[in-house]
């Protein structure tokens, strides 16, 4: 088993542990969920800044790198539930992150100087 399949398959049984019964949801509950985890996210994020000296007027402030990690773990843990909510594999999200990549590399080698959703609809 490969390290993001071992991740999916611990994060599903957190949330089955937690109650969250994911194989059965009506789309109704997937968008609850999903706006959930965003939430969940966004609280992550803002103590993944706190970790960080982001006042430049404060001359308190020390840079936490360990919680930083700590936080960017949180993150991960909600992105993988949000994507196992929408029925999400590890293959999936690898596939998916392949394709997008390669997205952003033309993007990147095209200048990028018009947006088109057009060129990831086939992720």
């Amino acid at each position: 088993m490969d390290k993001l399949e071992n991740i999916f398959d611990l994060q599903e049984e957190l949330n089955t542990r937690i109650g969250v019964a994911m194989k059965s949801m009506t789309d109704e509950e997937r968008i609850k969920w999903i706006l959930n985890y965003i939430r969940a996210m966004q609280q992550e994020l803002a103590e993944l800044t706190d970790s960080v000296p982001w006042k430049w007027w404060a001359k308190y402030q020390d840079f936490d790198k360990q919680n930083a990690k700590v936080e960017i773990v949180d993150l991960f843990h909600f992105l993988i539930s949000m994507a196992q909510v929408m029925g999400m594999s590890a293959t999936d999200v690898h596939e998916a992150y392949l394709k997008k990549n390669k997205v952003n590399h033309n993007r990147q080698e095209s200048g990028y100087n018009q947006k088109d959703e057009n060129d990831s609809r086939h992720i």
